[in-house]
């Protein structure tokens, strides 16, 4: 099963391809897109190295993988349902990332409940979570209003850590029960 193309009212989500490369690369290199992740804007270098490997996530587990997000015709970010290395079967991590001038306009969330949709109802997952730096307040709340629920706090070492980092990593998650028991909307 390749990856679907999925829809919501404003979103078009297609699955990453090499098109979207220069559009990859003005995402990462905003410095403010970045903070939570690397504190600082990617080389081109870096990105076509991320790029390949974000496509590589397809191949891994059949339906899942990068979606780049569409507004009118015009790219706004990514958003991924992606195995992790150490997950269980049945289980994907959800993320996003969207160019600054699209923020706060609840697209984040709109591309994420979708991904829940497409999770357990196409693709029958089990549980789907998202991790992010404590202190990224913003990304916390995308998660909440898409229904996922805190779940733990946890720390990290890091060669080169970044502003806040020693407040940790938080994880966030929903099940396909918790899901569905939501109803129409499910969130």
């Amino acid at each position: 099963m390749s990856q679907a193309t999925l829809r919501t009212d404003r979103i078009l989500l297609v699955p990453l391809a090499d098109e979207h490369l220069e559009d990859e690369v003005e995402l990462d290199s905003d410095p403010e897109v970045m903070r939570y992740l690397e504190g600082r804007a990617r080389t081109r270098e870096e990105v076509e190295t991320f790029h390949r490997r974000r496509l590589a996530a397809a191949d891994r587990v059949p339906g899942l993988g990068f979606w780049a997000g569409s507004v009118d015709g015009r790219f706004v970010g990514w958003w991924i349902l992606e195995p992790p290395e150490n997950a269980a079967e049945g289980e994907a991590e959800l993320g996003y990332r969207l160019l600054r001038r699209h923020w706060r306009q609840g697209l984040a969330s709109e591309g994420a409940r979708e991904l829940l949709r497409h999770g357990f109802e196409d693709l029958g997952l089990d549980r789907v979570f998202a991790e992010t730096m404590a202190v990224n307040t913003a990304s916390r709340a995308t998660m909440t209003s898409v229904g996922l629920r805190y779940v733990r706090t946890f720390h990290q070492e890091w060669e080169n850590p970044l502003p806040g980092s020693e407040h940790g990593e938080v994880e966030y998650a929903i099940t396909r029960q918790e899901w569905l028991s939501r109803g129409p909307g499910r969130a």
